[in-house]
C-alpha cells in the first residue's frame, strides 16, 4: 500500500507544471474561490494607470510616502478584518483611535508620563473597550452594529473630554514616537539582509510543511517549487528594498505594520483560536456544537479590534506629530472598513485574510496619492473610493453565489 501511494504521489508531484497550475487556478476561479487575485490585479492596474498619468507616482519618494501613510489606518483595518471574519462590524474604530491617541498625548505632554507607560495605558483602554463590546454582544444579544454605532458617538465625546479646552496637543518634537513614525528607516545593508532572512524563513516553513504532509501520506508540493518561490520572493524583496533605498528606505512604522499583519495571519492559520474564528464566522451554531468557545472568541476579537484601533491612533499621532479633536474623525472609519473589504475579507463572515488590510489599504492609499498627483479634487477621490468599494462587495457577493452553486460554501 505504501509503495503504491509513493508512486502515485510522485506522479502527482511530477505533474506540477505552469499549465497544470494555471488550470487549477481556473477551477478555483470558476468555483468562486478568488482569494487575493482581484485586489492584486486591481492594485497593479491602479499603479499602471497613475504611472501613465504621472511618472512620479512610482518614484521611490512617493512609494515611501505611500507606505508611511498606509500604516496608520492600515493598522486599524487589521482589527476590522478580524471582526468581519466573524460576520460582525465595528463602526467605532475611528473614535476609539482618536481616544487612544488623545490619552497617550495628554499623559505624555501634560502629566509627564514616560512614553511607554502612556502607550500601554492607552492600549489597556482599547482592550477594555473591546471587551465591553464583546460582553454586550454575547451576554445581552445587542447587535454589533448598534453597539459600535453608540460607541462611535460616545467615544467621540470622550475624546473631546480628554483633550478638554486645549483642543490640540502637540507632541514633543524629540519624542520617540515621532521619530518612529516619520524619520526611522532601515539602513541599506539591514534592509537587504532582512529580505534574505524573510525568504529563508519562508523556504524553511514550506519545506517543513512538505515534510509533514509526506510523513502523513498526503499529497504535497514539490521541493523544487518551494525553492523557486523562495528565490522569486527574495529577488522581489531585494528589488523593493533597493528601490525604496533610492529615497529614504524602508520605514520602521510600515515594517511594524507588516510584521503585525504577518503575526495575525500566523495566528489565524496556525492556532486553534484562529481556526475557531473562521469556524464561528462560517457557521456559529456548528462551531458551538463542535465545542468552540463561541462567546470567548467574540469577546477576544472585539478586544483585539479596539486594541488595533488604539494602536493605529497612536501611530497617527506620531505621524502627524499632534492630536486634535478631529483625530480619528473624517473618513478614518470608512477607510479602515473599506480597506478590509476591498482587500478581500467577506462581509458575510468566515472568509478573508489578515493580508486584506495590507492590500486593501495600499489600493485606497494609491488612489488617494495618484489623484493628488494629477490634481484631482477631493470629491472625486471619495467617488472613486466608493466605486471601488462597491465593486469589491459585488465581487464578494458573486463569488459567494458561485461557491453555493458549486457546493463549496
Amino acid at each position: 500500500m505504501t509503495t503504491t501511494y509513493d508512486k502515485t504521489d510522485e506522479r502527482l508531484l511530477e505533474s506540477e507544471s505552469p499549465r497544470a497550475a494555471l488550470s487549477s487556478f481556473g477551477r478555483r476561479i470558476r468555483s468562486g474561490d478568488l482569494g487575493m487575485a482581484p485586489v492584486i490585479i486591481g492594485l497593479a492596474l491602479i499603479w499602471v494607470i497613475f504611472f501613465l498619468q504621472n511618472d512620479r507616482f512610482l518614484s521611490s519618494r512617493n512609494l515611501v510616502n505611500l507606505s508611511l501613510d498606509s500604516a496608520t489606518i492600515g493598522m486599524i483595518s487589521l482589527g476590522i478584518v478580524l471582526v468581519l471574519l466573524l460576520g460582525e462590524i465595528d463602526l467605532s474604530v475611528g473614535s476609539v483611535s482618536g481616544v487612544g491617541g488623545s490619552i497617550m498625548a495628554v499623559l505624555l505632554v501634560y502629566q509627564g508620563w514616560p512614553l511607554l507607560s502612556a502607550i500601554l495605558l492607552a492600549l489597556a483602554v482599547g482592550v477594555a473597550i473591546g471587551t465591553f463590546y464583546g460582553l454586550l454582544f454575547t451576554q445581552f444579544g445587542v447587535p454589533s452594529f448598534v453597539i459600535t454605532l453608540a460607541g462611535l458617538l460616545a467615544f467621540l465625546g470622550v475624546q473631546l473630554w480628554v483633550l478638554g479646552s486645549r483642543g490640540t496637543v502637540n507632541l514633543p518634537i524629540d519624542s520617540w514616537i515621532i521619530e518612529f513614525a516619520n524619520f526611522k528607516f532601515l539602513s541599506d545593508p539591514v534592509s537587504y539582509a532582512l529580505a534574505v532572512v524573510i525568504g529563508l524563513a519562508y523556504l524553511g516553513t514550506r519545506l517543513r510543511t512538505i515534510q509533514r504532509r509526506r510523513a502523513a501520506n498526503l499529497s504535497a508540493p514539490s521541493f523544487r517549487g518551494a525553492v523557486i518561490r523562495a528565490v522569486l520572493m527574495v529577488a522581489a524583496l531585494l528589488f523593493g528594498a533597493w528601490y525604496l533605498n533610492q529615497d529614504r528606505g524602508v520605514g520602521y512604522m510600515p515594517l511594524f505594520w507588516v510584521a503585525m499583519i504577518v503575526a495575525v495571519d500566523l495566528i489565524l492559520r496556525r492556532t486553534r483560536f484562529g481556526r475557531s474564528v473562521y469556524a464561528v464566522g462560517g457557521n456559529e451554531e456548528a462551531a458551538r456544537r463542535a465545542g468552540v468557545p463561541v462567546n470567548r472568541v467574540y469577546i477576544t476579537v472585539f478586544a483585539a479590534a479596539s486594541t488595533f484601533a488604539v494602536l493605529g491612533g497612536i501611530l497617527a499621532a506620531g505621524r502627524l506629530q499632534s492630536v486634535a479633536q478631529s483625530s480619528g474623525g473624517t473618513d478614518t472609519n470608512l477607510m479602515a472598513i473599506a480597506a478590509a473589504v476591498i482587500g478581500g475579507t467577506s462581509l458575510f463572515g468566515g472568509r478573508g485574510s489578515a493580508y486584506a488590510a495590507l492590500f486593501g489599504m495600499l489600493v485606497l492609499q494609491s488612489i488617494t496619492s495618484g489623484l493628488n498627483l494629477i490634481g484631482v479634487e477631493a470629491e472625486v477621490r471619495y467617488i472613486v473610493t466608493g466605486a471601488v468599494l462597491l465593486l469589491a462587495v459585488t465581487i464578494d457577493s458573486l463569488s459567494r453565489r458561485a461557491r453555493r452553486s458549486s457546493g463549496t460554501a
